[in-house]
């Protein structure tokens, strides 16, 4: 399907899926290495139930989610712009029928959706707590999409568990930095620990990025699963994360 882009837009093959598109923006929106890993990571159920994302972008992780899962897909995004491009992607790769798109707050889903509505919920949240504009990025796009200014962490946690039904998953991608706040808040709104993954830029170095998944009241029983290094010592990507990337050795 033919789509219109805007003057600062491009259209890029989307990494391993090189029969899907997607609209990109340097000036407003690219998705990172961040929401792939997610999407990766994610246990999302294949042909029954429903999977919605929160803080959705451009719409990369529903449009990565469909490639394994036949269930219905709604994607979240509180930005305009980039609802838009989120909703130009989905037609680009003809989803219509699959993934739908919905303008909005996350903190206003659990009424307009319904409580326990979902059976995966998968959100790549603003990172950072920082209120102070001299450390914000000017670019707004960027500081709404990497600062807690609409959103703080509790916010998406309640989220995410009034959405999901009781023994279903709920996943983010954060920093290893608020892994202690993510567990806390985890357990205060009744998800458990499931399954955390740390992500290292190389052996030897700490990790930059934690993935972590969650049953909406289940029982303790936290694995720890092997690191994933995202360079090898040349500095070229690692075979796993350029498996995730592309699929296959390029």
């Amino acid at each position: 399907m033919e789509v219109q882009l805007q003057k600062d837009e491009r259209l890029d093959y989307l990494l391993a899926e090189q029969n899907m598109r997607i609209i990109q923006s340097p000036e407003v929106f690219a998705f990172s290495i961040d929401a792939v890993l997610l999407a990766d990571f994610a246990n999302v159920p294949l042909k029954k139930g429903k999977i919605l994302d929160l803080c959705s972008g451009n719409g990369v992780i529903p449009l990565l989610v469909s490639r394994r899962s036949n269930v219905p897909i709604t994607g979240v995004e509180i930005q305009e712009r980039l609802y838009d491009m989120a909703i130009r992607n989905v037609q680009l790769n003809d989803l219509e029928k699959q993934v739908t798109m919905i303008h909005g707050d996350l903190k206003d889903m659990p009424k307009e959706l319904g409580h326990g509505a979902f059976n995966y919920v998968l959100c790549n949240p603003p990172y950072f707590k920082t209120t102070e504009k001299k450390q914000q990025n000017e670019n707004p796009y960027f500081t709404i999409a990497r600062h807690e200014i609409f959103c703080t962490l509790e916010d998406v946690v309640y989220a995410c568990s009034r959405l999901t039904k009781p023994g279903g998953k709920v996943a983010l991608v954060h920093r290893p930095s608020r892994l202690g706040d993510i567990i806390t808040l985890f357990k205060q709104h009744r998800i458990e620990p499931k399954r955390i993954r740390f992500v290292h830029p190389k052996e030897g170095r700490e990790a930059n990025t934690v993935l972590i998944e969650g049953t909406r009241d289940g029982r303790p029983d936290v694995k720890i699963l092997p690191p994933l290094y995202a360079f090898d010592e040349e500095g070229n990507y690692s075979k796993e994360l350029e498996g995730i990337l592309y699929g296959k050795q390029r």
